[in-house]
């Protein structure tokens, strides 16, 4: 089972674009340690594989590979696009799909790179402050703050200062969008 810790951490590591200078930076453990733990020269020990565990936001048993318990709930597997983590929360085919999506801590803030696909997004900030670029717009927004756009304007999502992010994501096909109200009363006809 600890034989798998090391291509877990090297894949986690290279998903989310880091360096082991990167992660040394941010945990603390040393770049030579990370290379060791990654390349299977070094075993996993605890003392190592928590502050790992806190940066990449993945829970220690699923860093170590252990296996499941009796658990009855379903556990979304998570993919890593772009250096951010998707957390799947639905699941049904077409319509509306909701995300929970974790940018990780970074030395620097990365490097913006828009892109562009069919679609429509609304997404609310749940912790960090996070750069959004919608077309020639760059916007900041903090915990609390909510955004829609269409994602055939280029588009990018990142930190705003280096800091974790974690924020809610619905995303539908061309023309679904979200909508909130503020007035529970609007839009109610007059009786």
């Amino acid at each position: 089972m600890l034989d798998a810790v090391g291509p877990r951490l090297r894949a986690l590591r290279r998903d989310r674009g880091l360096t082991l200078a990167d992660v040394a930076a941010v945990t603390g453990v040393s770049e030579s340690t990370l290379s060791r733990l990654e390349s299977g020269q070094r075993r996993a020990t605890l003392e190592l594989l928590l502050p790992l565990s806190r940066m990449y936001d993945v829970p220690l048993d699923d860093l170590v590979g252990a296996p499941r318990t009796g658990d009855p709930r379903i556990h979304l597997k998570p993919v890593t696009r772009f250096g951010m983590t998707f957390v799947p929360l639905s699941r049904r085919p077409g319509g509306v799909h909701a995300f929970k999506v974790i940018i990780p801590a970074r030395p620097k803030p990365a490097e913006p790179t828009p892109q562009t696909h069919e679609g429509f997004e609304w997404l609310y900030v749940l912790t960090g402050r996070l750069r959004l670029l919608v077309g020639e717009r760059d916007l900041t927004l903090s915990p609390g703050e909510a955004a829609e756009f269409d994602t055939s304007l280029p588009h990018w999502l990142g930190s705003a200062d280096g800091k974790a992010v974690e924020l809610l994501v619905l995303f539908g096909l061309q023309g679904v969008r979200a909508h909130l109200r503020s007035d529970p009363r609007a839009g109610r006809d007059p009786a």
